[in-house]
């Protein structure tokens, strides 16, 4: 059993699609869970209807639906000759659904709403993609994701129910055949959809993986692999082509934007290996990520994070900033759903780099001042180099304005204003 991702930039037009099926002939059809995200950028834009219908911009946001219905109706044009095959329909049927959501929600929650809104995109990427096999000869499953993994009901930001999700997908999952589903989205106990997080499709895969027993997970990008840095913002990168599961998670966790922070995890539980491969090139070997197998080549790996807020709190009469302190401002974290990426403190003063993803740091403002005194910076950038050198450091901050730095024994991380 083995577990396929295809990303959205894998899928973003006609010949990506083609290209899915090129790699499947590749590698083999059988024994497959293949999991989609949403075509190109169809999640940003979806983002953009949940915009427009919050702030009651209904001429608008017709205007942006039609737009993302136009560009897979262009893919559709391309893949499928016979203009009456039911793919048109269940695109066309999946794009009324979304409208009579909307028209029918009563509820005024951002989060909610959004998660019934975006999880479309992955709906009709992976209809298209399934209907597609199924045209060229290669029959297969189509699951919806959100009857085999249940959640909470924290939208956005799902916490799986790991009991439920395991007997779904072991019962329900057909191990020998070819099955399609989405990444990214899920269901809580009412059956309301949920999210897992932005480039949550990542940990989907894992998630099949772990509760199917799979032999592996194959994560297919538009890059070699796993680099040592991003090649959209350092200008030289070398490709790792081995790397721990341990050090996998560093990476996730200081931002790599290759693998979701969560995915490792749950292959890490049952020690099932991850390949990075490029899509572009299915033949070469790309990164693996095992138990305990060393860096390589062993060298300086560079993640920055952008949009980032420093926040520094201080006691209001000088006191002490202590265990209670630091255990009350963390609680608040937790609150408003604000990640910290960073923390250095001081006898009188507690420095965090927080990342603000549901835009809630406004309303933890107010709270923090009634106890603090706050300074803060907006936009902000956290560079972190983990396996650090000297070298590797003076470059990194040549010509930056730096506002924090901190040195651990393998991890080198600064914070710069832009």
């Amino acid at each position: 059993m083995r577990v396929f991702k295809f990303g959205g930039a894998s899928v973003k037009d006609a010949n990506g699609v083609k290209n899915v099926l090129k790699v499947l002939r590749e590698t083999g059809f059988s024994n497959l869970v293949i999991v989609v995200s949403a075509m190109g950028k169809t999640t940003n834009a979806l983002e953009q209807v949940v915009e427009m219908y919050c702030s009651h911009n209904t001429l608008e946001l017709e205007k942006e639906i039609r737009v993302i219905e136009k560009y897979h109706q262009n893919i559709l044009a391309i893949l499928f000759d016979d203009k009456q095959h039911t793919v048109f329909k269940k695109i066309e049927g999946l794009f009324a659904d979304m409208r009579m959501t909307l028209k029918r929600n009563k509820s005024t929650q951002y989060d909610y709403i959004y998660d019934q809104i975006v999880c479309y995109g992955e709906l009709i990427s992976t209809t298209i993609i399934s209907e597609y096999l199924n045209h060229t000869g290669y029959q297969n499953e189509w699951l919806d994701a959100r009857n085999f993994i249940k959640t909470n009901t924290v939208y956005r930001d799902a916490e799986v129910n790991w009991g439920a999700t395991q007997n779904l997908i072991s019962d329900k999952v057909n191990k020998n055949g070819l099955s399609v589903t989405q990444g990214f989205i899920s269901s809580d106990n009412n059956n309301f959809t949920t999210t897992l997080g932005r480039e949550g499709s990542d940990y989907t895969a894992g998630i099949f993986a772990y509760c199917l027993n799979a032999d592996s997970v194959s994560i297919w990008k538009d890059v070699p692999g796993v680099l040592n840095a991003d090649p959209r913002v350092f200008n030289t990168t070398e490709l790792l082509s081995h790397i721990s599961y341990e050090e996998a998670i560093e990476l996730a966790f200081y931002g790599a934007s290759v693998i979701h922070p969560k995915t490792i995890q749950p292959l890490q539980r049952k020690e099932i290996p991850l390949y990075v491969k490029s899509f572009i090139n299915p033949s070469n070997l790309g990164t693996t990520v095992k138990k305990g197998q060393p860096l390589e080549p062993h060298l300086p790996c560079y993640i920055v994070k952008k949009n980032q807020i420093l926040l520094s709190l201080s006691s209001l009469d000088f006191s002490f900033i202590v265990e209670e302190n630091i255990s009350e401002i963390f609680n608040l974290f937790h609150q408003y759903h604000i990640k910290v990426d960073l923390i250095q403190n001081s006898a009188i003063s507690f420095s965090v780099c927080l990342n603000d993803k549901f835009n809630h740091f406004e309303m933890l403002l107010n709270t923090l001042k009634a106890k603090f005194k706050v300074t803060y910076n907006t936009n902000v950038s956290l560079f972190t180099i983990r396996h650090f050198t000297n070298d590797a450091i003076a470059s990194l901050e040549k010509n930056k304005n730096i506002l924090l730095k901190q040195i651990t024994r393998e991890t080198y991380q600064m914070v710069t204003s832009d």
